[in-house]
């Protein structure tokens, strides 16, 4: 018995899209990263990318349990001496409203160069309203 391998360019890839209002920012991004590396397939392959597209929009509805949004912290460093950058939660949300989906999302795919060719798989609005309405994105549940 063979194993049947399918080819990245042989792959059907979908569009969906995730309402992310009122739902653990965590959840939200597990389900996105499981789609966006094609775990939801038959055809899943680790070292190739057979993911799907996702939308996730109202990012900055979604919500954090316990004192997170106080209490957690994100680090970012400029790359010159003393440049360690420290934000919390509610800081980042209001100064870029998706990144703290964006990095949920992107901290659950893998590293290297398989992780940066993923990283352009998902689209993240912090509105409800996105340019991706040709590409009918299929509802996507939590």
């Amino acid at each position: 018995m063979k194993t049947i391998f399918v080819n990245e360019k042989e792959q059907q890839r979908q569009w969906f899209i995730i309402d992310a209002a009122g739902k653990p920012l965590g959840r939200v991004a597990a389900k996105a990263a499981s789609v966006i590396r094609g775990k939801n397939k038959a055809t899943y392959t680790p070292n190739q990318e057979m993911g799907d597209f996702v939308i996730v929009i109202n990012a900055a509805k979604a919500v954090v349990t316990g004192a997170k949004e106080t209490d957690k912290l994100y680090h970012h460093h400029t790359g010159f001496v003393g440049g360690l950058k420290t934000f919390t939660y509610e800081k980042l949300l209001e100064r870029h409203p998706e990144d703290p989906m964006r990095l949920a999302i992107e901290g659950m795919l893998p590293g290297g160069i398989l992780g940066r060719r993923l990283r352009k798989n998902f689209r993240i609005y912090a509105g409800a309203e996105h340019p991706h309405t040709p590409q009918n994105p299929k509802p996507l549940e939590v």
